[in-house]
């Protein structure tokens, strides 16, 4: 049975633990602000952020039951960080990522990472050594319920664009970062037949053949309908024509395609995808492993987010005079981009392997 989900947290014991050491800048879009905060540093502020996270799960049909969403990841020793989206407006949470760097994650007994997603799938050698220490662990992302409505306005509809200026700022924050590890996730009441579809879509195009990562033997899922009969309807070989054979049968099945995969396709063609995993911990969702590099991701769609960072960073910097010309701010992008590419290269040389 769930539980009644707790009160709000006063706004006053939010706006004192949201300070200028921890934000990290301002949304391209929406007037919105970004901050980073852990269960340390801001109680107040992460245990709202439960509150709504329980709030949005619950809404979807896969909470956790309790009364706020926060977990020993949340509160443990070196707890992993929250990302949320502030509105300076309203003066609340609209979402939020939780994050963790792979290379600060500890190890258990068996060698496997202490991280979120460590409950559901196993972690190869070669992943822990080559992959986890340039990775960024996502999960728990979330849109408050009052903001996941058009109609609600402006900072509604930009309230996910918004997470992902966070996201691409904490990359250009830590250079050795090269990987989103995050998931897609479907709920239990989803139509089987369209979730039979994406998984065998996402084998099909971003399947893992190295076995990097792979849910644990009792957590795994697979297609139950036949693979032939599924191929005859996502049957194209160009990824995004086969995208549009998926969303479109998706539709007839009276289901859309899940947001997140939907912002993953649409960012990259470079993508890995690792199985899927029950998440018994919040009422049988289905949660789909994927990586996705960084420098894979199209030129267009990151260019935008690193421009936020740049602006900001220039405010910051030089006394609150702002970038007026879109053209420094192009250039400025670009020289970081190729700063960037010089770098990750030479990182990957010496490592002696390719992205």
């Amino acid at each position: 049975m769930n539980r009644k989900i707790i009160d709000p947290v006063p706004v006053k014991l939010l706006k004192a633990e949201l300070t200028k050491s921890k934000k990290l800048e301002d949304t391209n879009k929406g007037h919105n602000e970004l901050y980073i905060v852990t269960w340390h540093d801001s109680p107040n502020v992460v245990t709202e952020i439960g509150r709504l996270r329980e709030l949005a799960f619950r809404e979807a049909g896969g909470s956790t039951g309790n009364a706020m969403d926060l977990d020993e990841y949340d509160k443990m020793e070196k707890p992993h960080k929250q990302l949320i989206v502030w509105d300076p407006d309203i003066e609340a949470i609209i979402g939020g990522y939780r994050f963790l760097f792979g290379s600060e994650a500890m190890f258990d007994e068996k060698g496997q990472p202490i991280m979120a997603s460590a409950h559901q799938f196993h972690f190869s050698p070669k992943f822990i050594d080559e992959y986890l220490p340039h990775v960024l662990e996502l999960g728990r992302n979330f849109v408050a319920p009052d903001y996941q409505s058009s109609k609600n306005g402006a900072k509604s509809i930009f309230a996910f664009d918004n997470l992902w200026d966070g996201l691409v700022a904490i990359i250009m924050k830590y250079p050795n970062l090269l990987y989103f590890f995050g998931k897609i996730t479907l709920y239990p009441s989803y139509d089987h037949i369209a979730r039979d579809l994406i998984y065998h879509f996402l084998w099909k195009h971003f399947g893992d053949k190295d076995e990097l990562v792979r849910p644990w033997e009792d957590q795994a899922i697979m297609p139950d309908s036949n693979p032939e009969l599924l191929d005859l309807i996502v049957n194209k070989d160009d990824l995004l024509e086969d995208y549009k054979l998926l969303k479109t049968a998706a539709r007839m099945r009276g289901v859309n395609v899940p947001p997140n995969m939907t912002a993953y396709i649409s960012i990259t063609s470079r993508m890995l995808m690792f199985g899927t995993a029950v998440n018994r911990l919040m009422h049988n969702i289905e949660d789909t492993a994927v990586l996705i590099p960084f420098d894979e991701i199209y030129h267009d769609k990151k260019s935008r987010h690193i421009g936020a960072y740049i602006r900001f960073s220039h405010l910051k910097r030089h006394k609150n005079e702002i970038l007026e010309a879109p053209e420094m701010e192009n250039e400025m992008v670009e020289d970081w981009l190729v700063k960037r590419y010089r770098k990750v290269r030479r990182m990957l040389k010496k490592a002696g392997r390719d992205i």
